[in-house]
């Protein structure tokens, strides 16, 4: 199916090898028989001025960025999309004729897959973290009518975060002291290989809460099993990560995504 005509999409990341993107956005244009391929590229914060060039000399058609690029990466951008420039962070670039365009689509993933489970309209949400996907999410709840909390490790970043948003921040210590019906991990801990951490301490779930955590790989966390342990209602970070690449996938291809095949396609590798 690759030939001359393919059209190149990317992800860049560090880390990135962890990713099922490939995998996944590789099935859904195999089974629209779209012409493209997707590719995983591990690029440092030093090189991701030159990664975005590289997009746009190469002619590359759309790029995901993950950890630790969401913020960073805006700056290298020709035009950013409304709500992207809201979030403070960008995860999907469309490269339209050599001027790349910046989009958020993690915070339509967090709050579809969240709305499976529960409402978040007047619910006490607490999000774990303040890098870009917390400010994805976080802008996310705000327009659900959530009530939202910051907690973190990073005073500065995540004081700017809850100020950006009208929000109050504390110190993940904080967790215990503060009502929380939505609990969201949006940091990498407990990702593969250290799937033994978990961002909380057991003691700080309780069995009314709904748990989440972004983390896909393992699809089932440590958080998720613990939560799932004492009765909490969980949500995995695999249904977020297929809903805001389902949205890449229609950006970038004007057809409509695959969901289930993508999902099914991304719960199949991680049980591989």
């Amino acid at each position: 199916m690759i030939d001359s005509n393919t059209f190149l999409y990317v992800v860049l990341g560090d880390p990135v090898s962890h990713s099922l993107s490939p995998v996944m956005h590789n099935s859904a244009f195999f089974y629209t028989g779209y012409n493209g391929v997707y590719l995983a590229f591990h690029v440092k914060g030093r090189d991701l001025a030159s990664a975005i060039s590289g997009i746009k000399a190469l002619g590359i058609k759309g790029a995901s960025i993950t950890i630790p690029h969401k913020v960073a990466v805006m700056e290298f951008l020709d035009e950013l999309d409304e709500k992207a420039l809201k979030i403070g962070a960008v995860n999907t670039i469309v490269n339209r004729d050599g001027k790349l365009f910046g989009y958020n689509t993690d915070c339509l993933g967090a709050t579809d897959a969240l709305l499976e489970k529960t409402g978040i309209k007047d619910k006490d949400v607490v999000i774990l973290g303040s890098g870009g996907a917390a400010r994805a999410i976080g802008f996310g709840i705000v327009s659900e009518g959530g009530r939202l909390t910051i907690l973190g490790v990073l005073k500065d970043e995540g004081e700017n975060l809850a100020k950006d948003l009208g929000v109050d921040y504390y110190h993940s210590s904080e967790l215990r002291n503060i009502d929380c019906r939505i609990l969201i991990n949006a940091t990498p801990v407990g990702m593969t290989p250290d799937t033994k951490a978990m961002p909380v301490q057991r003691e700080d779930l309780k069995k009314d809460m709904v748990v989440m955590d972004i983390v896909y790989n393992p699809i089932k966390t440590r958080l998720l099993k613990e939560a799932e342990d004492i009765g909490c209602i969980t949500v995995d970070g695999a249904s977020m990560f297929v809903y805001q690449g389902a949205a890449q996938f229609e950006m970038w291809t004007g057809k409509k995504a695959p969901v289930d095949i993508m999902r099914s396609t991304v719960i199949d590798a991680l049980g591989k």
